[in-house]
Order: structure tokens, then sequence, then C-alpha cells
């Protein structure tokens, strides 16, 4: 059992009035240990220190350590202090508990609109990595050591200024570095002043929802579509709007016939069907947002990673009128535990959006930032996407040639352009929710289509992660799924 450590306060109940100093004490340890507030092998403070937090004489602290010591709850060592001891006296371990104050049954409580609305979204990359898992980059082939490097080298040099925070819409060095990056490689629009940092992906479409959004204005949503954003906007009491996906992706006929004064968009790798907006939809998407004189959520979450095709620049690098809000993530790119992304706002957006990060969370992770900041100054972070780039068009490569060669008739993996997963279309016959179910038993990880649809949707499917795992998982995952699929087949002949 590890030992439990008290360098701070030890928090002992108010002395009732008429009590001795020296029983009042007694009583308060004794049922502490008795309770289990104070563990075995805890240790206490010191009788100078405990005596001057309550204002007892040492002398009486002292006597009380040793009356406990001598009736088997507590022992002194040299150099290790005064802790409780690993087990205590028997007749001890028969005494009736007593509860330290009356416990009442918690009346109901009044929460807010926003949390009563509020769905729990649990987190489903947990535990080791298998296939097919998505949505997860390769955490195996992180350069850890580069950035404990790097980290290392900022918080030598790290000054009280970076210590003490930032303006809130993040580390300028940071911020700086983001727009370059995004004006090179995304072909965005964007200045140092016009990005925030925020604390992951999830925290971006969350501050452009309180920047934005009261109840009951229309939000439209890809359908199906990122279920995370879905759950945002209810929570904040938009009314949703499932606008059709199709191989193009969002359909804009279907928003003419809304009145949303917002729009949330996956255009470079259309989360889930993992489709690319084609240049053609992209301007009539923004034209109906200039008639409109509605917004664009453009949620470029992993289009870093391109495999054929040239690249298209993102949406907002097109947009001329001022109408498309841009975000992205590095829990894809990097590590999904550092917790870091970025919004690029119009310019009339910015203080606004300073003012409601100031009262969120003041700034994202100080330090985090910093250390970013130089791993892109110094090129690892170009570099480190160029490498995992050519190893993810080797693993998707696998994937479709082992998935050509052995489940050819039952599902039909994508070629996808860009991204971390694709989907696979299952034959007639089959159901997205029973591969999956299926697939579990074998340490298979598969997400249905169908779960990330707003309404029912016609066709059944399955989302499917090549960059989490190497060529032999992802080889073992499709002798899983053709297993699996022809288990299947053969009970509903």
């Amino acid at each position: 059992m590890g030992r439990q450590s008290i360098d701070t306060v030890l928090v002992l109940p108010p002395r009732p009035k008429g009590v001795a100093p020296g029983r009042w004490l007694y009583d308060a340890l004794r049922s502490a240990i008795l309770d289990g507030r104070l563990r075995a092998g805890a240790r206490l403070p010191a009788t100078r220190a405990l005596a001057a937090e309550y204002g007892v004489a040492r002398g009486t602290v002292v006597g009380v350590f040793e009356q406990l010591a001598s009736e088997g709850y507590l022992e002194a060592r040299v150099g290790s202090g005064t802790r409780v001891r690993a087990v205590l006296p028997d007749r001890l371990l028969q005494a009736t508990r007593t509860p330290v104050t009356s416990r009442r049954e918690a009346p109901a409580r009044r929460i807010s609109g926003f949390a009563k609305r509020a769905q729990l979204m649990r987190p489903l990359n947990l535990g080791p990595a298998r296939a097919f898992r998505a949505n997860q980059p390769a955490l195996d082939l992180f350069p850890a050591r580069l950035w404990a490097q790097v980290a290392g080298r900022r918080l030598r040099r790290s000054s009280s200024e970076l210590l003490a925070g930032s303006d809130p819409l993040g580390f300028l060095p940071l911020r700086e570095q983001v727009a370059a990056y995004l004006t090179t490689s995304r072909g965005a629009s964007c200045t140092p002043e016009r990005v925030a940092i925020v604390p992951g992906g999830q925290a971006a479409i969350d501050v452009i929802a309180r920047l934005l959004i009261e109840p009951g204005d229309v939000v439209a949503v890809e359908n199906p579509g990122y279920i995370g954003a879905v759950r945002l906007f209810e929570a904040y009491g938009a009314r949703l709007v499932p606008a059709d996906v199709d191989d193009e992706g969002i359909v804009v006929d279907a928003l003419k016939r809304t009145r949303a004064r917002l729009v949330y968009v996956t255009p470079a790798h259309q989360f889930p069907l993992c489709v690319s907006m084609p240049l053609a939809r992209r301007l009539a998407l923004l034209e109906w947002a200039r008639s409109r004189n509605a917004l664009i959520f453009e949620d470029d979450y992993d289009s870093e990673y391109r495999y054929e095709g040239r690249p298209l620049p993102a949406m907002q690098g097109l947009d001329d009128a001022g109408c498309v809000i841009f975000s992205g993530s590095f829990s894809k790119t990097l590590f999904p535990g550092l917790r870091l992304a970025y919004v690029v706002v119009p310019d009339d957006l910015v203080d606004p959006l300073a003012a409601v990060l100031s009262l969120m969370n003041r700034h994202a992770q100080m330090l985090d930032q910093a250390v970013l900041a130089d791993f892109m100054e110094a090129g690892h972070f170009g570099r480190h996407l160029r490498r995992m780039r050519e190893v993810y068009a080797q693993r998707l490569g696998v994937l479709l040639a082992a998935a050509k060669d052995q489940l050819d008739g039952m599902l039909t993996v994508s070629d996808v352009e860009a991204g971390l997963q694709t989907v696979g279309w299952l034959a007639p016959g089959f159901t997205g929710g029973d591969v999956v179910a299926a697939a579990a038993r074998h340490d298979v990880q598969l997400l249905a289509i169908s779960c990330f649809a707003l309404t029912s949707y016609p066709r059944e499917g399955l989302q499917i992660g090549f960059a989490a795992v190497d060529e032999k998982e992802i080889r073992r995952g499709v002798d899983v799924l053709e297993l699996v699929l022809r288990r299947l087949r053969r009970r509903r002949r």
C-alpha cells in the first residue's frame, strides 16, 4: 500500500467549548484514523506545525502523539516522522464507526438549461489501440524524446512573463507560427491577430457556440456528421437542421430551404464519410453564406494528411466576405493529450472572441503553448507531418490491398484522399451494428456510420481507422473482418 503524506495542513473538527485541548486533539486524531481519513502509513504533520496551526501548546501535541503511539495507533521513526500504524490493535478493528457529521439526503438541485440539454460524450479512444481505431494518430511513432528535449530547453529559460500567463487569445509566438503554417500549408488567409489558441478541438466548437448561438437559433450540420458538435449545439439550445451529405460533401441546396445562421462543415475530409468537397461545391457554399449573411464553421480536423490528388486550399482562404470561421487541432498531428487547437475568426469577431475566452479559461496551458511554438519554429512539426504522411499512406495501401483481396463482395473500402480513417460500405444484408459487435469480440474496434446520423441513414457502413496501428495489426483486423462477415452471411442464408 502506498503511503499517504500530509505535508501541508491536517484538517480537524473545531474544538467544542469546555473541552480541554489534549482531549479534543486525541479524540479528533483517533476518529480520523478509525474513519479511514488517516490511512495506514499516513505521515502526520510535525508537532510544532500542528501546534501552531491549531493554537495549542507543542507539549500538548507531543503528549497526544505519545499516548496514541502507546495505544498502537501511531509509530515514530527517526527520519520518517510520525505515521499511522499499518496494523491497528485488534480491539480497534471491532469498533463501531461513528460518523463525524450526520448526513442528510441531498435536496433536488436546480441545474441550468445547458446542463439539462447536455448529453455525456464518453471517450472512445481509451486503452491499447487495435485495428481499426479511428480518429487517432500513431502515438507510438511520436518523437517523445525530441519533444522532451524541446520542453526541457523551454523550461530552463522560462521567464516570469511566461509563467504569469498570456493574452486570452493565446501565446503570441505560437499564434505567429500557426498563422504562418496555415498561410503556407493550408492556403488560409490569416494573421496572428485573428488566431486564438484553445484547449482542444471540442473547445473550439464550444467557444464559437458561446460566441454566436442563442437558444432557438438555427444551426445546420452535416448528416451524418460529427456528434460532438451536434451535442454542443443542442446543449446551447440551437435548433438543428440536418443537411444531407453526398459524394461531394454537404448538399448546398438543402441549406437554401433553411434559415440557418451557422453551418458546421468538414470539407477537407468529411466526418465520417471521408469525402472531400470539390472547389465548385465550396464556392457554392460560400455564395450561400454571403447571400444569407450566415457563417460557416470550417472544421479542418485532419486534412494535413493527404495521400493523393492536388491539395485544395482551405475554404477560409477562398472567402472574401468574412463569413468563414476556421478551426484545426494538434490532436491528430501530434497527440490528443496535448489539448491544443486553434480558431481563426473574421476581424469583427476577434474582440468578442477574446472577451468570451477571458471568461472561460483565460488561456490554454502556457507552457505547452510555448513548447509547441518552439517545436514548430525549429521545423520539427513539419518534419513529423511529412514522416507520418508517408507512414499513413503505406498503412492505407495495406488496408486497401488486404480488403480487396479478402473482403470483396462483402465490404468495399473507400480509397480516401486524406485523413486518418476511411469508410467501408457493407454489401446488402449486413448491418453495421452487428458487424461492430461481432468484431469487438475479437478485439477489433469499429464504428457504424449509422451512429453519426441524426436521422435514419440509408446505407450500412463502417468507419475504419488505419493510422493508429501498424501493418501487422491491420492485416489481423482484415482477417477478423473476413471471419465475421462470412459468419454473418451464412447466418442470413
